[in-house]
């Protein structure tokens, strides 16, 4: 009979060691907020790098496109940054523990950074994904050359795509119907 107390207490001295393994999980949290801050401050040179150009080149033919280029990459790195935020909190919330400064009424709760389930991080993941891709294929549309008519037809089926892209990823578009 003192087998039985042994066996429940090895088991619960497991399940408690297994429950703090997974505080592991704080490395990417960590990892991911501080490479968030990094993009959002390399973002914000490649902005300014655009408002400088600007300055020095004006509104004149290629320093435009020079402008505009920069700018759309700090938005680049902007959203990726944001899929790196959305990627640390939903990781700490669903593994470590629900972030009560999230929750509290005042600062609303219910956003990008609300996660409560692996479902709500994919889909939240995937939708600033696809808008980060989205800016970069626009970014290298800017800079596709359109010399004849095959090449127009390219560049429109480009901006169709990308418009359709759009249109699904905000999720009212290509629903499938529902069985049952």
């Amino acid at each position: 009979m003192t087998r039985r107390p042994s066996i429940k207490r090895l088991e619960h001295r497991l399940e408690h060691a297994m429950w703090r393994v997974r505080l592991i999980a704080l490395l990417p949290v960590v990892m991911s907020l501080l490479s968030s801050m990094a993009t959002f401050i390399l973002g914000t040179l490649e902005v300014t790098r655009a408002l400088i150009k600007l300055g020095s080149y004006g509104m004149k033919g290629k320093g435009f496109i020079a402008v505009l280029s920069d700018v759309v990459t700090g938005i680049d790195l902007y959203l990726i940054g944001i899929a790196l935020l959305i990627f640390g909190y939903g990781i700490y919330e669903l593994l470590i523990s629900p972030i009560e400064a999230a929750r509290e009424e005042d600062t609303g709760g219910t956003g990008l950074l609300d996660i409560r389930n692996l479902d709500q991080l994919k889909e939240k993941l995937v939708k600033v994904l696809v808008v980060a891709l989205i800016v970069t294929a626009f970014k290298a549309m800017l800079t596709i050359p359109i010399t004849d008519g095959v090449s127009l037809a390219f560049f429109c089926l480009s901006v169709f795509l990308l418009a359709l892209s759009g249109y699904v990823v905000t999720g009212d578009g290509l629903k499938l119907p529902k069985k049952g």
